[in-house]
């Protein structure tokens, strides 16, 4: 099991916590919760090692085309980049969607 740790700048903040996604053959879980803090700081823990440069790479582009700060905990299960980036996005949107966020 490789734990990998990444922070990332941020302007913007995401109003609830969200879960999406199971940890399964294939596939990953994705807890996300406020920050109050000045950028993302995302944890991974993946079953597969040595792919740090990737995890580095996919999480660059997404959090340079959505600059939120969070606490960002990945749970991976030999999830493709694509499965990332799609994961990633439902968080933020379920983060951000008012049917779910509790007064």
């Amino acid at each position: 099991m490789e734990k990998l740790m990444f922070r990332f700048p941020a302007t913007k903040k995401v109003q609830s916590n969200a879960h999406v996604g199971v940890v399964g053959s294939g596939d990953l879980e994705i807890l996300m919760e406020p920050s109050e803090l000045a950028y993302a700081e995302v944890f991974v823990r993946t079953g597969t090692t040595g792919f740090k440069e990737t995890w580095n790479a996919v999480l660059e582009r997404f959090f340079s085309q959505h600059d939120f700060s969070a606490i960002v905990k990945i749970n991976d299960f030999g999830a493709t980049p694509g499965v990332v980036t799609l994961r990633l996005s439902q968080a933020l949107e379920v983060a951000n969607d008012v049917r779910y966020i509790k007064k």
